[in-house]
């Protein structure tokens, strides 16, 4: 059972879409500033399958801000009606636009994303992310009220509050993302519930990477089924991918993009499996196209077929990022790698903390770990034990020892949005 017949859709039948829908992309993206010269003498008719998107130029997110604010755009600036845009703390934002049908469009995936996952009409949404120009919060939003859920905009923070809506709003999903769902269930108890008696059932976890055992750890404290997301702003915000009741890879919905993954170095396109970088292109996108975007973003695809039935393919969970691959004495290092090991460990808690210093003339990694309070004991025996366990546990999946700091529980401090894993102090 589907929310959109295009799910099950024949894949030549949907390849033929695809070929279609880039064609009249590359003629509309010709109308922006930015996409007149980079495609400049590129016919749409010259392309007959999908593997001809190869020869076009890829897009990045250095051309979206030098491109800023409205080079990007197909259309005149009345025409819109929503602007999303991230932070610019550290330079030139990114800013995406939409017109009314962009916005319609982007429902429509959004509410197509959370029917897979079994939310249905009858459910009520506590919207647990913040709003504003972060996309997580409104596209969760939209795509709520359009499946016709009763949505309830709680934004993020004030757990006590929270708690307090879920129970007398009876509500059944949740839109979460991982490290506060984490830090959220510990605050349940605290506050004198059982989760298991909470009447949530779903978890709509996204907006920052995280690993199956993370996962794992959530469903078992919140007694909750916690579904994995992807989206990025440049193509909408959330609801680019989801995954549907079996829990298996990510379905990406190739009628609104076309999805490649490519090897780092060539640019090329990596064998079926194999992990890559994802590069995006918008084919439903009116008022800001993209073409070939580098997301950055590492995964693979999912061989074979999903027992749902749906025919988009899948992509697996995101392993990391490009630009954060951390190099260490000559030891490439990605921060899931570690959270992956410490996460499935019983004795840590749910934050931790990677320091890259530099001490004397050499660099050095520091992980500082939040420990559950049973283990947290007087002993120091056992505390360096524990520590000793950590560190040999990381250093057989990073291959360098760390340096690991054990903390007590809600000792690190949080971020407000998304959790901020890695901070890097080396002298440059």
């Amino acid at each position: 059972m589907y929310h959109n017949p295009v799910e099950a859709m024949d894949r030549t039948a949907l390849e033929e879409l695809q070929v279609d829908r880039l064609k009249e992309t590359i003629a509309n993206a010709k109308n922006a500033p930015f996409y007149e010269a980079r495609l400049s003498g590129v016919n749409p008719e010259d392309f007959k399958t999908v593997a001809d998107i190869e020869k076009l130029p890829f897009t990045t997110k250095e051309d979206l801000r030098g491109q800023y604010p409205y080079g990007m755009l197909t259309r005149s600036l009345d025409e819109f009606v929503r602007l999303h845009a991230s932070s610019g703390t550290t330079g030139t934002p990114t800013a995406v636009f939409y017109t009314q049908k962009d916005l319609d469009t982007w429902a429509d995936l959004m509410a197509r994303c959370m029917y897979a996952c079994g939310c249905r009409k009858s459910d009520v949404l506590q919207n647990m992310s913040g709003y504003g120009l972060f996309t997580g919060g409104l596209g969760i939003h939209y795509g709520s009220e359009r499946l016709g859920m009763l949505t309830v905009p709680a934004g993020a923070g004030n757990t006590k509050r929270q708690i307090k809506l879920i129970r007398d709003f009876n509500v059944s999903v949740l839109h979460i993302i991982p490290s506060f769902a984490l830090y959220f269930a510990q605050k349940v108890q605290e506050e004198g519930f059982d989760t298991a008696d909470m009447p949530w059932k779903i978890a709509l976890i996204g907006a920052e990477p995280h690993t199956e055992e993370a996962r794992q750890k959530i469903e078992d404290m919140m007694h909750i089924k916690a579904y994995n997301s992807y989206g990025l702003s440049e193509m909408n915000g959330p609801g680019v991918a989801f995954e549907c009741v079996h829990q298996n890879g990510m379905h990406i919905w190739e009628d609104a993009y076309i999805v490649e993954i490519i090897d780092l170095d060539t640019g090329k396109h990596v064998a079926e499996g194999e992990i890559g970088e994802l590069v995006m292109t918008t084919i439903t996108r009116e008022g800001m196209p993209i073409i070939r975007y580098r997301t950055r973003d590492l995964t693979r695809f999912m061989p074979g077929k999903c027992e749902c039935g749906r025919t988009h393919r899948r992509i697996d969970r995101i392993t990391g990022r490009a630009d954060d691959m951390m190099i260490l004495k000559g030891v490439n290092i990605y921060p899931m790698q570690i959270e992956q090991c410490l996460m499935a460990m019983p004795e840590v808690g749910q934050n931790y903390l990677i320091e890259l210093v530099t001490e004397g003339i050499t660099d050095q990694l520091k992980v500082k770990v939040e420990i559950k309070d049973e283990y947290f004991v007087e002993d120091m025996r056992s505390l360096q034990g524990l520590q000793k366990k950590i560190a040999k546990n990381l250093c057989n999946e990073i291959l360098l020892t760390p340096r690991v700091e054990l903390c007590q529980h809600n000792s690190i401090p949080k971020a407000d949005g998304k959790a901020v894993r890695v901070i890097d102090t080396r002298e440059k």
